[in-house]
C-alpha cells in the first residue's frame, strides 16, 4: 500500500496527518504479532554493543543532550 492509494490523505491538514500517523503507530504497538528481525540487523546490533562495551566513552543524560542541542540553535 502506498499513500497515493488513499486520496483522502491529501485533504488532511498537516496536524491531521500527524495524528493519523500517531494512531497508526499505536495500532502497530498494540499488535501482538511478531515482526521478524533480519539477521543483518541482529548482527549490526551485536557489533555496536561490542564496540560500546570495549569503549563506552562519555554518556550524556537526556537533559544534557537537550541542553547541547539548545545551545547550538
Amino acid at each position: 500500500m502506498n499513500v497515493l492509494d488513499i486520496p483522502e490523505i491529501d485533504k488532511l491538514s498537516t496536524s491531521e496527518k500527524i495524528l493519523l500517523v500517531e494512531d497508526l503507530w499505536n495500532k502497530i504497538i498494540d499488535d501482538d504479532s511478531d515482526i521478524p528481525v533480519p539477521q543483518s540487523h541482529k548482527e549490526e546490533l551485536n557489533k555496536r554493543m561490542i564496540r560500546y562495551k570495549s569503549n563506552p566513552g562519555v554518556l550524556l543524560s537526556l537533559e544534557e543532550l537537550q541542553d547541547r542541542i539548545e545551545r547550538r540553535k
